[in-house]
This record gives C-alpha cells, structure tokens and sequence, in this order.
C-alpha cells in the first residue's frame, strides 16, 4: 500500500491525471528537466500552482534545478496508486460496454477487464478481445468468487441504481459510472461519474456563447 494523502482538494487530485499526461509527453520527447515555468506554458497552469500543487505531496523540486521529469513522473503514478494492478468488470456490454473494453491502455495503467455483464440474450457468451460476456444473473456469482476492486457501470440509466447496489451488496469498492444518472451508494464507496451528455452540453454552451 502506498503513502496516503489526507485533506487534498478535489481540484487538485483532478488536476494529476493531467501532470502524469503531460509529463509523458515530455519523456517521450526525451526531455528530462524542466522547471515550473516552463511547464505551465506547456500545461496553462501557473507556475505557483504547478508548485503549489506538487506542494501538496511533499513537493519534488530542487530551486535552481527544476524538476527531473522522469522522477516526477514516478511520483505522480505512486500518488494516482498506479503502481498498483486492478481488477475491473463492466456492467452493460453493449456499444459503450464494448468501447471501454477494447480500450487497451486500461491494461498499460494496470487497470484489466477481467468481464462483462448484460442481459441480452444474443450478447452472452461472446468475446471482446478474449474476454468474456456473462448472462447478468452470474454477476453475483463472479464477484463472489473473483477479487473486484472497480465495477463499471454501461447500463442503460434505470438499470444502473440496481446494478449499483448489487456491486455495493457484494463489496466492491468503486463505481466508475457511465449511465446518466447519479447514484445512491454508501459514502465508503468510491464512484467516478462519467456522464458524456454533460460533457456535450457543457460544449454545447461554449459553442453557442463562443464569438464566432
């Protein structure tokens, strides 16, 4: 189990993923120093956020030096736990079900579909990238039997409360929720709501409020 982190804004924790993006970039690009400046003309933060940010976490920069971006790098994926593997399951194989599935940089971050789940009848039995889609009634019987730590949520959204409490029922830990909907779970269980028609609308405002 890695270091734990207490009383970190939400702000911040949303603005990791986006460090560890970059920060690849940068190896990619063989760029193995750089310093607060410089990364927020690359990222759009400032550069008292960027430190103020890293701050939070014990802060890993050297005044004069910048940051050695490999060694950052390494940080930022103890803290988002990717040095950590997960089990995951998807609820609700159909397009979207199948879409997070074939997605296969799940697997390079550590996070592996192990199965799928619906109640299509014509769904059952088939396989995306080798694995396996299950009759919706062996959910219960393969989370019993099989270690689960994220459920993922593809159903339709009168399904998804359901589908929410039986995961919940069974102890798995966190909900990544693409239904439209906002569940009712327990405050010991983590849920990441995904909800992609706030996601257009939001487009949709800037768009329509943009000086064309």
């Amino acid at each position: 189990m890695g270091k734990r982190y207490k009383n970190i804004s939400m702000a911040v924790i949303r603005r990791l993923p986006r460090y560890h993006r970059y920060l690849k970039d940068l190896i990619d690009k063989e760029i193995y120093r750089i310093s607060s400046k410089e990364l927020s003309n690359i990222m759009g933060f400032t550069a008292s956020q960027i430190r103020q940010d890293f701050n939070n976490f014990g802060g890993f920069g050297q005044q004069g030096y910048g940051y050695n971006v490999e060694e950052l790098y390494g940080e930022i994926q103890k803290i988002l736990g990717l040095n950590n593997d997960y089990n995951c399951i998807i609820i609700g194989a159909g397009n979207l079900g199948q879409a997070v599935a074939n997605y296969t940089d799940f697997e390079k971050a550590g996070f592996y579909i192990r199965a799928l789940f619906d109640s299509n009848p014509k769904l059952i039995d088939m396989k995306i990238r080798d694995i396996n889609i299950y009759d919706i009634d062996k959910l219960e019987e393969y989370v019993e039997s099989n270690k689960v730590d994220i459920g993922i949520i593809c159903t339709p959204r009168e399904a998804a409360q359901d589908v929410a409490n039986t995961l919940v029922k069974l102890g798995v830990p966190a909900i990544w929720n693409f239904a439209p909907v906002d569940l009712d779970v327990p405050e010991e269980v983590i849920v990441e709501n995904v909800h992609l028609s706030d996601s257009i609308l939001t487009l949709s405002y800037l768009l329509s409020n943009s000086q064309l």
